[in-house]
């Protein structure tokens, strides 16, 4: 969806035509209500309208059946005037762009009941049109956006609408349309269920002359009313509160990010003893030293989070903690809210993708990953490219421009599968030049390179993109966790070869090394699959006790049996 939008064709803000040559159109609409052309339009499409798109309205019987009202809907599609007239009892009047008054199709606006607005200038014009409409007891529909929204996601409110309101006095009915961003791509029209709410009449005093200030202001109240209809629907609402669970290095930064990005961040520690120390300090002395947290990030127990009151929910555990914490949060996380995974495993005990997990055991409307190279500590300190991987390309905006805003570079993705399975791929691959390294540089390098190619060709078969693995998500976070000082895979991968048992290295390390976890659960999947990876699958005879750390590294450069020998694969 996002690509679709991205290619339709751009607006045309401004119109070079003289005032002069609108004033013929303002003119019908002041002194005549919509005509025949008007009915016919209706009768025609209505049935195309309801069937086609099976367009449904609630509470269409908020709108006053007399007097003057305006109706504010957010404006997605050329089609929305269409939908919101035909649920509406009584004639409508629309404002619409000066742009479409053009031959032949300017007959049917004026007889329609549409008047222009020319928009990027002050169109004093069009709004003694609207005052007059009005006047006369009539209703009209205004965008309170100025314009259709291209992003899938609703806009920002103009004043305009906050100003009509009050110099006319009359009521102002929110409206909320939603699937029309899902009708059109390019010039094709495609079935997509459409659903229309109206919400109650808001009324305001009425004034003179407004001023820019106070229309603003009676704007502000009215579009949340059409985003409240709009969140009814299951759009997505607007990134305002988030909720971290996990305040480990990487959960306590994308605390920090977001609450850069201006969300009210909610952190839930494992303990309280960890929440208390972070409350008191305010900063995460074991796991991100040196960053201080912002105001807007509220420390607190992860037991005594509450989800539901949160628009994003982020799981920053490791893979192998997941299934307790979607235990504990999942059933209270919101319908309308997003979940993002930040884990880089598998999950036990079947070695399922992190995001599949979640989405199979939470009503959210979005589940993403985030990958990509971006270690915590100079993440905050210094910026990181970073990809966002899921299927909704509006969720993907959303939390794109969060961050984005707090800052960072963002690349999104619908590539779930290969963006989860590169992160997996990139700390096996660290994890297998470290435990390798003793050997030297060339079976360090066979060792990484090798266990990535196996993965890849696993992720490849599981649908992932080929981009994917060569990209940010796969070589370019293989390379910083090599180099990385703090890498917990590099220095899990070098207590392997010194012999330290695999349930011992958490304890040494103090953190969780995700790759001595999902490296035996990988293994199995990718056997299962019929996927061949013998250095992958001695990595984990490794891990498991099964195999010499000594007799593993030596086997990466020894020369194969002729009827063995295949070509290269490329990491």
């Amino acid at each position: 969806m996002a690509e679709e939008l991205a290619k339709m064709k751009p607006q045309v803000y401004k119109d070079p035509r003289p005032p002069e040559y609108f004033d013929r159109f303002y003119e019908r609409p002041a002194s005549r209500r919509p005509d025949w052309v008007y009915e016919l339009v209706r009768i025609l499409l209505t049935p195309y309208l309801l069937f086609f798109f099976r367009a449904r309205c609630i509470d269409s019987d908020k709108v006053p059946v007399s007097g003057p009202v305006i109706v504010t809907p957010n404006h997605f599609s050329f089609l929305d005037h269409f939908f919101v007239a035909v649920y509406m009892r009584r004639k409508v009047h629309f404002m619409a762009k000066s742009q479409l008054f053009k031959r032949p199709m300017q007959f049917i606006y004026t007889h329609g009941g549409v008047f222009p607005v020319r928009r990027g200038h002050r169109d004093e014009k069009s709004f003694q049109t609207a005052d007059t409409i009005l006047g006369r007891g009539d209703l009209i529909v205004m965008y309170a956006e100025g314009g259709r929204s291209r992003t899938g996601e609703l806009g920002e409110a103009k004043p305009g609408v906050g100003r009509l309101a009050l110099e006319t006095g009359a009521p102002v009915v929110p409206v909320a349309v939603f699937g029309t961003e899902a009708i059109r791509k390019h010039w094709r029209i495609r079935p997509h269920k459409v659903r229309i709410r109206v919400g109650r009449p808001l009324t305001f005093p009425k004034v003179e002359a407004a001023s820019p200030q106070l229309a603003a202001a009676v704007t502000d109240r009215i579009w949340p009313n059409v985003m409240l209809q709009w969140e009814w629907l299951g759009g997505l609402p607007p990134l305002r509160r988030a909720a971290v669970i996990g305040a480990g290095s990487w959960g306590t930064a994308v605390a920090v990010m977001l609450a850069r990005a201006g969300l009210e961040v909610d952190l839930g520690c494992r303990t309280r003893e960890q929440a208390d120390s972070l409350l008191e300090l305010r900063r995460n002395e074991r796991y991100l030293d040196g960053i201080e947290l912002p105001e807007n990030v509220n420390v607190l127990r992860a037991s005594e989070l509450e989800p539901s009151r949160h628009d994003l929910v982020v799981f920053a555990v490791p893979s192998s903690q997941l299934p307790a914490a979607v235990a504990a949060h999942g059933g209270q996380i919101a319908p309308r809210a997003g979940v993002l995974v930040c884990a880089k495993g598998l999950v036990p005990p079947l070695g399922t993708l992190p995001t599949a997990y979640v989405s199979e055991r939470v009503t959210a409307s979005s589940v993403g990953a985030l990958g990509g190279p971006a270690h915590a500590a100079a993440a905050i300190a210094a910026g990181a490219s970073l990809v966002l991987a899921t299927p909704n390309a509006a969720f993907a905006r959303q939390v794109g421009d969060a961050l984005a805003a707090a800052g960072f570079d963002v690349a999104t993705t619908p590539d779930l599968v290969g963006v989860e399975l590169a992160g997996c791929a990139k700390n096996a691959a660290a994890l297998a030049a470290a435990a390798a390294s003793s050997a030297g540089p060339n079976a360090a390098g066979a060792a990484a390179g090798k266990v990535f190619a196996e993965i890849e060709a696993y992720a490849r078969r599981a649908g992932s993109r080929p981009e994917t693995f060569a990209g940010l998500a796969g070589t370019g976070d293989l390379v910083a966790t090599v180099l990385a000082s703090g890498s917990r895979n590099r220095r899990a991968g070098e207590l392997l070869a010194q012999g330290v048992p695999a349930g011992d290295i958490g304890p040494v390390l103090g953190q969780t090394a995700e790759a001595v976890d999902s490296v035996p659960l990988l293994a199995a999947c990718i056997r299962e699959a019929g996927v061949d990876a013998p250095v992958l699958r001695g990595l984990a005879g490794m891990i498991e006790g099964r195999v010499e750390p000594e007799r593993w590294a030596a086997s990466l450069t020894a020369p194969k049996p002729v009827g063995r020998r295949g070509k290269a694969k490329a990491a």
